[in-house]
């Protein structure tokens, strides 16, 4: 299927391109995840690589995956995210995280996964088809110019874009922790459909369990979003 737009996705990325320039932000995408893990252990210490983008677990190449950083005028890594593409085997996402949500864990340690548990929402009941995975989303919290610029729904788009061009998804989806949720950081970088307490992770030391939302669109949803002018979306 082609991806249509109801207008096109030029405007999106020549307004895109001058907030990154605005702001002094060179974007690089990736497919050699090797580079990328040891990018991130060198230049992201505060957060470890996430495991379903871990190519010492999974089969990641140009084919199924890609990852995306920003860097300021300085070389500093400012920015990552990441996405791959999922087969669910004809099963709808519900099913497939029944059996696969404890290789989706959250990047910290002493996650224990025999007492986590995933709750089916109702959107993974309708998910299925072509689907990919989006995570790794991280801005720099020590470079404090580079938030509250209206950064997010550029970053966010720009990697929703980038999986619409390679894989033409009927869905993308991804987990945001609830503390972050709660502060509008997914509706910030264009997720339309937002699902609580999906994930649940029991983590070592701590007293509650850690708890996630499920985020997603549908290409519906990301022909609407990439069609909204940015000026509207900051």
């Amino acid at each position: 299927m082609t991806i249509q737009f109801s207008g096109n996705a030029a405007p999106f990325i020549a307004t895109s391109r001058d907030i990154l320039v605005a702001q002094g932000i060179k974007l690089t995408i990736g497919t050699d995840f090797e580079e990328y893990k040891a990018l991130v252990a060198d230049e992201r210490p505060m957060q470890k690589l996430g495991a379903p983008f871990d190519p010492d677990l999974h089969n990641l190449n140009k084919s199924n995956a890609f990852w995306l950083i920003g860097r300021n005028e300085d070389d500093e890594l400012i920015h990552t995210q990441a996405a791959r593409r999922i087969r669910l085997g004809g099963r709808p996402l519900s099913s497939y995280l029944l059996r696969q949500f404890r290789t989706f864990p959250p990047p910290l340690r002493g996650v224990d996964l025999a007492r986590s548990r995933f709750r089916a929402t109702p959107g993974t009941h309708r998910i299925a088809g072509t689907v990919a995975y989006h995570g790794e989303f991280w801005v720099a919290p020590e470079r404090g110019k580079y938030r509250g610029v209206g950064l997010a729904p550029v970053l966010g788009r720009t990697g929703m874009l980038e999986m619409m061009q390679r894989w033409d998804p009927d869905w993308i989806y991804g987990f945001i922790l609830n503390v972050v949720a709660f502060k509008g950081f997914g509706a910030r970088i264009g997720y339309l459909h937002l699902e609580p307490s999906a994930l649940k992770w029991v983590v070592d030391g701590r007293d509650a369990p850690i708890d996630t939302f499920l985020a997603y669109n549908s290409r519906e949803d990301l022909e609407y979003l990439l069609d909204i002018p940015l000026q509207e979306a900051a």
